[in-house]
């Protein structure tokens, strides 16, 4: 492959493209990006080689859609009038369900891999791009059967080469297990950052008396708000449903502490201490 397109140049498009760029010093990384400043920057990086218009997808080889979900309801349709038959393009959403519905029966549904490589960081940005981002990461694939078996070929191989754990889920499914293992993380690092914003009134305090603790449980806070609203909006019934469950271990725990039954809190901490060895066990 030699004409690699990242339609959105931040830390998920723009760590893509360090990496095939490494993988492959002969292939053109071309950008796309409603920002001509995120372009420019990601120029002058050297995450891209040049800038592009979706008018010009008809040369790519692969094309990799790293924008928010919503976009990539009103994007992905036209990146699939745009390119040729022998084109793959896959996006990086962490929805699946809206979007595979969206081209369910568009002409070139073929060409269309939905992915959902689950790393990333709290930054954002072109200058957010790194080397080995996806390294032993999982990536998600829904729908494989949908998507041509030669063109899957081109993106299966890129995912193996940058080191990517592949699994494989429906999109209903992946929203699900989703909404537990990542979203609801984020809705809880914001409403903590809130929280103690709300109640320290001094800045200075947080930051002198802010453990490693508080640092890395916040650390969500700091993503994204323009990526991840569409994200919780397409993914509104799952996240509601880990928010009812979330809220209902807060309730119990609060009530365990207020009738003083502190043996109960320490089981409950105890057994959740279990997650070690699960999180452990997929390193």
């Amino acid at each position: 492959m030699k004409n690699i397109f990242i339609i959105g140049v931040g830390l998920i498009g723009g760590s893509f493209a360090l990496d095939i760029k490494k993988q492959n010093s002969e292939c053109i990384i071309y950008g796309i990006d409603k920002s001509e400043t995120h372009l420019d920057e990601a120029k002058q990086l050297g995450v891209i080689d040049k800038k592009a218009k979706l008018e010009d997808l008809g040369k790519a080889d692969m094309v990799i859609v790293a924008i928010p979900v919503d976009a990539t309801l009103n994007v992905l349709p036209k990146v699939l009038d745009a390119i040729s038959d022998n084109t793959i393009v896959f996006d990086t959403g962490s929805t699946k369900e809206d979007i595979c519905l969206k081209v369910k029966h568009h002409p070139k549904r073929r060409n269309y891999l939905a992915a959902h490589p689950i790393a990333g960081t709290e930054y954002s940005g072109p200058s957010s791009a790194i080397h080995g981002l996806y390294k032993n990461k999982t990536n998600i694939i829904c729908e494989v059967e949908e998507t041509a078996f030669k063109l899957q070929e081109k993106a299966l191989k890129l995912f193996s080469e940058l080191g990517m754990r592949i699994r494989y889920m429906n999109p209903k499914a992946h929203d699900k297990h989703i909404a537990y293992v990542s979203h609801l993380s984020h809705i809880s690092s914001f409403m903590l950052g809130k929280t103690v914003i709300d109640k320290e009134k001094n800045e200075r305090d947080i930051f002198d008396m802010a453990g490693s603790g508080f640092e890395s449980t916040v650390r969500l806070a700091k993503s994204s708000p323009a990526m991840w609203t569409p994200i919780f909006q397409q993914n509104k019934t799952n996240v509601i449903e880990t928010l009812d469950e979330y809220i209902n271990n807060l309730k119990h725990f609060k009530k365990l502490m207020e009738d003083g039954d502190f043996e109960a809190v320490f089981k409950e901490m105890e057994t959740t201490n279990h997650i070690k060895d699960i999180l452990n066990g997929i390193q």
